[in-house]
């Protein structure tokens, strides 16, 4: 039974697609691209809050990508059986759809987690800046595939294009931004993506018009709050990041702070900490974050080409209270710790050698040294303009593991240091 939520402008790809029908529908595919890309597997050697590989419970991109996908699958399935006054049978969110954007979400962010992200930005300051959601969206739409000697991306659907589109402002509409912006010549996939039609007067700010998410993409960004305000906890307590010692003393510090909800989460946490059942316990808050999902239409200026626009992610204001809460001790009691500084301060240290290296030796001026492998080499020295030669560097970066970036920066810098083994 063909699903009447979605229409054939959904299902328009950026590009036509010589690729023929098969036994998928256009949202498997794109979804299933992206699961058989390097990028998505690179993701299992990159940071999500400890450095990969240093401990084995620890998450990694990957597997928070995969946490998320599945809270995501789980949150259209609960909206599609308990939201009767807008969906049915033959009348429903894709959860395939909903599942590539979580899966795809962290695709563009680079080494060493957000510190990465930010001291690419400022490297890339004079070049267009960085953005993990922005190279996302250039990994889907420009690099994904090599063809001969060039990179295209997977021609994704409008609605999946869509769905990760998190940010739609382009970077020199702001001065100096640290996030939340798309390069600027992203620019052309906001036409695509609306139609072509003038945006709305009520979206004539930033702000407002990054705010303007298709349901798919809202429920995306649920579930990576949900994923990574609740997990961040559970594995800082299991790396005793946060311990019952220093949630007293983080409330002792905020009490003024602090309603009768968030001293009652508190508390918990201290019990289940206390009584050694801290996995169990978060893992099952992860249902009460989807079960405070509903949905409430509204009219927007999209709703006569496409549903995706039609409907708003509403969510419980006393969840939404315990999200900013989780995230609020993770920040304070570990993201300030010394040893999140000490890991972000050599990860910006080994980025900034790395780029600064390649740029003299690639930007500044196309030296006879080949420091990069064949393809990205070939990419260089045939690009006239700077400016995009430093996005080369940046996408080369950016897409490096944590060990890979650490091993490279050996090969460039350390005398004693002597691999060639992934040089290819």
């Amino acid at each position: 039974m063909q699903n009447k939520f979605y229409n054939d402008f959904d299902i328009e790809r950026t590009e036509p697609s010589s690729r023929p029908e098969d036994f998928r529908t256009p949202f498997q595919i794109d979804r299933d691209r992206v699961i058989h890309s390097s990028e998505f597997r690179r993701l299992q050697g990159k940071t999500q809050v400890f450095l990969s590989g240093e401990y084995d419970y620890y998450r990694t991109r990957l597997t928070h990508s995969i946490e998320v996908a599945q809270v995501g699958r789980s949150i259209v399935s609960y909206l599609n059986k308990t939201q009767t006054d807008f969906f049915n049978e033959e009348y429903y969110l894709d959860s395939d759809l909903v599942e590539a954007a979580c899966l795809a979400h962290d695709l563009g962010h680079p080494p060493f987690g957000h510190a990465g992200e930010r001291i690419l930005n400022i490297l890339m300051k004079n070049y267009g800046g960085f953005e993990g959601n922005a190279q996302t969206l250039r990994l889907l739409t420009e690099i994904f595939y090599r063809v001969n000697d060039e990179r295209r991306g997977i021609k994704p659907t409008r609605a999946f294009l869509d769905s990760i589109l998190k940010y739609k402002i382009p970077y020199s509409n702001f001065e100096n931004p640290e996030n939340h912006f798309i390069y600027d010549f992203q620019k052309k996939y906001i036409p695509f993506v609306f139609n072509g039609l003038q945006i709305d007067n009520n979206l004539s700010s930033s702000l407002d018009l990054n705010d303007f998410r298709s349901i798919e993409c809202q429920v995306m960004d649920w579930a990576d709050d949900t994923s990574y305000a609740i997990n961040d906890i559970a594995d800082s307590i299991a790396g005793k990041f946060i311990t019952i010692k220093n949630i007293e003393k983080w409330v002792t510090t905020n009490s003024e702070d602090l309603g009768l909800l968030e001293t009652k989460a508190l508390e918990k946490i201290v019990k289940w900490i206390r009584d050694g059942v801290f996995k169990s316990k978060l893992s099952s808050e992860i249902g009460n974050f989807i079960y405070a999902c509903s949905i409430e239409e509204r009219d927007t200026f999209m709703n006569k080409y496409t549903n995706r626009y039609k409907y708003e992610l509403v969510i419980d204001h006393e969840i939404q209270r315990l999200a900013k809460l989780y995230k609020k001790i993770a920040i304070d009691i570990v993201f300030h710790s010394p040893q999140i500084f000490q890991m972000e301060y050599k990860g910006n240290y080994i980025l900034s050698k790395l780029f600064n290296a390649l740029k003299e030796n690639y930007v500044d001026s196309i030296k006879p040294p080949r420091l990069l492998p064949d393809f990205t080499d070939f990419l260089l020295r045939n690009e006239p303009v700077a400016e995009n030669r430093a996005r080369i560097i940046c996408d080369y970066i950016s897409g490096m593991t944590d060990n890979y970036a650490g091993r490279t920066y050996k090969r460039l810098f350390d005398p004693d240091f002597i691999s060639f083994s992934d040089l290819i």
